[in-house]
């Protein structure tokens, strides 16, 4: 496009140039003429008759060919006239004679207008070769600037990024690019790339270390604690009721940590997914978490469609639920919460307060809570992440008491 407006440009430049000279060429003959006369003039006292037979004088305006007598008059420093039936006319005044006129019909002359329908082929065809020749460089030129682009491209698109830090063992995952072409804009990339892939690698073998750790520091004490609560159980002197709750907890802190591993790993996809009993999760999620309704006049009621079959892997599920019935009983002071299934997903209502207009949109991101919340606001913001992780659909509504409703993969 570039070369094609540059090619118009010098085009019209051209074009233009052309009527210039011919102009100047009829204007110098024109003027030739007219010093001829005037000397003749100031040596006869009579003036003598022009040397050309397509010039004339003329002693007035209504001698000057009737076509141009209008324009002469209305602008008296005009030079160029068009005429009628193609002519064309180039008027000069003498300065000490005002009223004499010399009057050349250039018609014959002309060069330009005969050959200009030529001129303007030649120069559409010369724009068009031009363009494409251009075209042609841009495309040889582009294709050797690419290539460097094109090889590093393949390089960072080909990164396994769990193995980023074996790949920056050596030489580094773009060496090669970035040594090939240090001194251009690709080097510069190359390096900036690696430089950037290197931050990555370290930090994600910080992560790992930092899931392995989890997982062993964390796994030791549930061990501890779960094995304790077994010995403490066989003394008839313990409350049983109040160990059992122990064991619960423990249990349930116990899949709350795998599933968090599990998801800082990205070990488990939604096509590793399988069929389970919603109605038990439901239920052990309740007793889990009836602590929260202790003293309070709120009924549950979970509905017999909930008795289905859904697409999850339960672990996840369980961690899922946990975290949307726990809030549910958490802030509903009195009233019911009903668990039901509609159009395939499970919806979990309320009668509490209800969320925030201020932060109803943004809820399940990390570290937003209402005022009411005695947390840190990351509940919802984990149970958001495992929903995209497992296929799964939150959306979540507000008016009086709140509304979770839990899509499942069909």
């Amino acid at each position: 496009m570039f070369t094609l407006v540059i090619s118009s440009i010098y085009g019209l430049i051209a074009l233009s140039l052309m009527y210039t000279i011919e102009d100047n060429f009829i204007e110098r003959g024109v003027l030739q003429e007219a010093e001829y006369l005037e000397k003749g003039y100031s040596a006869t006292g009579s003036w003598p008759s022009p040397r050309e037979t397509s010039m004339q004088l003329a002693f007035s305006i209504s001698e000057l060919p009737p076509d141009i007598q209008a324009l002469a008059t209305e602008e008296p420093r005009r030079k160029e006239f068009f005429g009628q039936n193609g002519l064309h006319y180039h008027l000069y005044r003498f300065d000490n004679f005002p009223d004499t006129f010399l009057v050349a019909e250039v018609s014959e002359q002309l060069m330009v207008r005969p050959i200009r329908g030529g001129v303007i082929q030649f120069l559409i065809i010369s724009g068009v070769t031009v363009t494409v020749l251009a075209c042609m460089i841009a495309w040889f030129i582009g294709r050797r600037t690419t290539r460097g682009l094109n090889e590093l491209a393949s390089a960072v698109d080909g990164v396994d990024v769990t193995t980023l830090s074996e790949q920056f063992s050596s030489k580094g995952l773009l060496h090669h690019n970035a040594n090939n072409s240090p001194n251009n804009e690709v080097g510069i990339l190359a390096h900036a790339l690696e430089k950037t892939l290197k931050r990555i690698a370290l930090a994600m073998e910080r992560e790992r270390s930092f899931t392995r750790d989890v997982s062993h520091e964390l796994r030791t004490p549930l061990a501890v604690i779960k094995n304790t609560v077994e010995v403490a159980r066989l003394n008839d002197n313990n409350d049983k009721e109040l160990l059992q709750r122990i064991e619960h907890g423990a249990e349930q802190m116990e899949r709350t940590v795998e599933t968090l591993l599990m998801l800082a790993r990205e070990e488990h996809c939604a096509s590793d997914n399988h069929t389970v009993e919603l109605m038990p999760l439901l239920e052990a999620s309740v007793i889990d978490n009836r602590l929260l309704l202790d003293s309070k006049p709120v009924e549950v009621n979970i509905d017999d469609s909930c008795n289905i079959r859904v697409l999850a892997e339960p672990n996840v599920l369980k961690v899922i639920l946990d975290n949307l019935i726990s809030n549910a009983f958490k802030y509903t002071l009195e009233g019911n919460v009903s668990m039901t299934i509609k159009d395939g997903a499970l919806r979990i209502t309320d009668t509490g307060p209800g969320l925030q207009q201020d932060i109803a949109q943004s809820v399940t991101q990390r570290g937003v809570k209402g005022a009411q919340s005695t947390g840190l606001g990351f509940g919802l913001s984990i149970v958001n992440r495992l929903c995209e992780q497992q296929g799964l659909a939150l959306e979540i509504t507000s008016s009086s008491g709140t509304e979770v409703t839990l899509h499942f993969l069909r």
